[in-house]
């Protein structure tokens, strides 16, 4: 642990908050500042100024003041990790400093005093922000309280009060607490083209209203991706406690222990996700209470490389027919991947018999077209065919959800299509932007939901 930041570490339980774990950043030449509104246990203000890798931090009860006779008292306190600078959200209540925070201000600073600068002794210093700006001073009378006070110049004096939005992302307090906003939105997630954590989040934003009604009360499995695509990415099934927005349901594995998996209910539990960087979202094909009686079966028509997109196509219409003659419905979606996903809202009593019935569509289209279809996952058996993947019908497999992003090149949606689309959009070209063009539109899986 560095030394530096010991007791900010101290005082967090990380497995509880999203605020940063953190680290001592190398200097800059350019020192940073963020002020964040911070309504705990008591309403607050805290300034931080950028200073050999951390942010040294004091918390103004009443805020900064553009009046110079104004003697705002500043109780300094411990280090932050420079990253702290992008935090916003909420912090459980009963954890270290619980409440709402905001990003009020934020900008550059220079100091103004000759010589080195001492963190004992008045600090002048010159704020370049975007609400906060001009000369000001913090001089230390008692232990850690300090006086925060405006020096004269010429900039106008403004009344803070008047802020009540994020200085970034121009939520309220309100809309903050009742969300997530958003650490390290500037971390680039993908190259080309160039996506920011913030551009993802800001995508699941906007796509929530949609994609919610198909994934809600359905246990989840998420890929994230801390660090972009070129970096570790991993595959999470099992709950942790930092999204406290999640449900959760304890479910028996093959030794009959019980293991927390977790579903999401809202919008806040979906933007906790992506918070923690989860960014492509995978669903089991029952619904909670009743996660023993599927109700969504899911075919992934999964093409051998040598297969064109024509006859993919032809794949997926001739899985239509069989499922047209059976009297069943369906619906189409990209995978965001190499293939097209079918999906058929069917009620079973037991995941036996629902993989049971998936199986034998997948063997019935290999009967009937033997050249072109196969029902075994073997490479081998997939040469020049195209696989109809089944076994995502069992208890405990997971498919892609619809309106998800792909963590793959461009990062694509996998995308709920109307029938008539099908030989008008690819498997992969659908982009977050695309995405949320079409959502303005008619839901083409408005019908599904009557089904289940």
């Amino acid at each position: 642990m560095e030394k530096k930041l010991q007791e900010y570490k101290k005082k967090r339980n990380f497995k509880k908050t999203t605020e940063p774990v953190g680290k001592v950043k190398k200097n800059t030449q350019k020192l940073r500042f963020v002020v964040q509104h911070h309504l705990a246990r008591k309403d607050h203000y805290d300034l931080r100024l950028e200073w050999n890798g951390v942010l040294k931090s004091w918390a103004v009860p009443k805020g900064p003041s553009y009046n110079e006779k104004d003697k705002r008292l500043a109780i300094q306190v411990e280090d932050h990790p420079y990253s702290y600078r992008n935090f916003e959200g909420t912090i459980p209540k009963g954890e270290y400093g619980g409440g709402t925070v905001m990003l009020f201000d934020e900008g550059y600073w220079e100091p103004l005093n000759k010589g080195k600068i001492n963190f004992k002794k008045p600090i002048k210093f010159l704020l370049k922000g975007k609400r906060l700006k001009g000369k000001w001073t913090l001089i230390p009378f008692k232990e850690e309280n300090w006086l925060l006070i405006k020096e004269k110049d010429n900039e106008l004096k403004v009344d803070i009060k008047k802020f009540t939005t994020s200085v970034r992302t121009g939520k309220t307090m309100e809309e903050i607490a009742n969300g997530y906003e958003l650490s390290s939105p500037e971390k680039i997630i993908s190259t080309h083209p160039k996506i920011t954590k913030k551009d993802i989040f800001e995508y699941y934003e906007k796509i929530a209203e949609r994609m919610l009604p198909y994934i809600e009360k359905r246990i989840i499995s998420t890929i994230r991706c801390p660090n972009g695509l070129t970096k570790e990415i991993f595959f999470k099934k099992h709950l942790e406690n930092k999204n406290q927005a999640l449900g959760k349901i304890k479910i028996p594995n093959e030794k009959k222990e019980k293991e927390d998996y977790y579903y999401i209910e809202d919008k806040k539990g979906l933007l906790g996700e992506v918070q923690m960087n989860s960014y492509e979202f995978h669903m089991w094909g029952s619904s909670i209470p009743k996660i023993n009686q599927p109700n969504l079966m899911v075919f992934d028509l999964d093409p051998d490389e040598k297969v064109n997109l024509s006859t993919l196509r032809k794949g997926v219409k001739d899985l239509k027919s069989i499922l047209d003659d059976l009297h069943l419905p369906s619906f189409l979606k990209t995978s965001g991947g190499k293939g097209y996903h079918i999906i058929v809202p069917i009620k079973m009593k037991s995941w036996k018999e629902f993989r049971s019935f998936a199986k034998n569509i997948a063997k019935l289209m290999e009967k009937k077209w033997p050249d072109a279809y196969t029902s075994n996952m073997s490479k081998k058996k997939r040469k020049n065919k195209i696989f109809i993947d089944w076994v995502r019908n069992t208890k405990g497999a997971t498919s892609v959800a619809p309106y998800s992003i792909r963590l793959r090149k461009n990062l694509p949606v996998s995308m709920p299509l109307k029938w008539s689309e099908l030989d008008k959009v690819k498997p992969n070209e659908i982009t977050m932007e695309k995405a949320i063009q079409r959502v303005k539109r008619k839901d083409p899986w408005e019908d599904l939901l009557d089904y289940l």
